[in-house]
């Protein structure tokens, strides 16, 4: 009920701030907005994911699950059901194309996701060519359910890392060359949140692209997506409400914008 409050009281915040395509004088904001955040193409739907994502929302099967999230202990494990699971942790599809938008339009091929959950949202990143998804998700049971999606759809470009993101992306960051791409929808905490983010901002670029899933689920998130915005290799930061997006070209110039989406 604390979250929901929060979120319309951010909502209404977020609404009297949005701006659209009209007050946008940066070539680039305009171009990121008319061509990708807006833009709307239909042949980027993945129709046999698509029909899997609404098996899973009416999957009445129960799993043995391990949230390291918001709304839980550290660890701690629970029996839900598969429909509950897809509700409440799967990207609508909306985001989920927008997603795949951006890798398409700014070419990433180096993609990272925290928090694979059922693996949807990690099927349309790793829809491009030339690309591969280095996803990590925190409960093992969730991962081996992802798993079985990938290998049905011979997703020979995913790797997937299951276990604890806190212990498993400094494990694995220094084999990691470059990011290009990268979506954190894992642990929705202040510390974890910054901590994921310093880790993978050792491996950006100029031209690197990170997105941060549910910026406005709680005021631990809006608190870590603040600090986000002041860091110093960040440049532009958009906000579109659900999530926010983040640029490290240094000629965009500090800047941070509220999109109507």
């Amino acid at each position: 009920m604390k979250n929901t409050f929060h979120q319309l009281k951010s909502f209404i915040t977020f609404w009297l701030d949005a701006v659209d395509a009209h007050s946008l004088h940066s070539p680039f904001l305009f171009d990121l907005y008319v061509n990708t955040l807006k833009a709307r193409k239909p042949n980027l739907e993945l129709t046999r994911v698509e029909q899997v994502r609404q098996e899973l929302l009416f999957d009445n099967r129960s799993a043995g699950v391990t949230d390291f999230g918001s709304g839980a202990s550290s660890g701690e494990g629970s029996t839900r059901k598969i429909s509950a699971i897809a509700r409440t942790s799967l990207s609508p599809k909306k985001y989920s194309l927008l997603y795949r938008r951006i890798i398409q339009r700014y070419d990433c091929r180096n993609i990272i996701e925290l928090g694979t959950s059922l693996g949807i949202n990690t099927l349309y990143l790793a829809a491009s060519e030339n690309c591969r998804v280095l996803t990590f998700e925190g409960s093992s049971a969730i991962a081996a359910m992802a798993k079985v999606l990938f290998d049905k759809f011979q997703s020979t470009n995913i790797e997937l890392v299951p276990g604890n993101i806190d212990e498993s992306l400094p494990r694995n960051i220094q084999s990691i060359d470059r990011v290009d791409f990268a979506l954190i929808d894992a642990n929705h905490r202040y510390d974890p949140t910054v901590n994921y983010f310093n880790l993978l901002v050792q491996k950006i670029h100029d031209q690197s692209i990170m997105v941060l899933d549910d910026i406005h689920y709680s005021c631990e998130m809006e608190k870590a997506w603040v600090t986000i915005q002041k860091n110093p290799k960040v440049s532009l930061t958009v906000d579109i409400f659900r999530c926010g997006i983040v640029f490290f070209n240094p000629s965009l110039g500090k800047q941070h914008v509220v999109l109507q989406l």
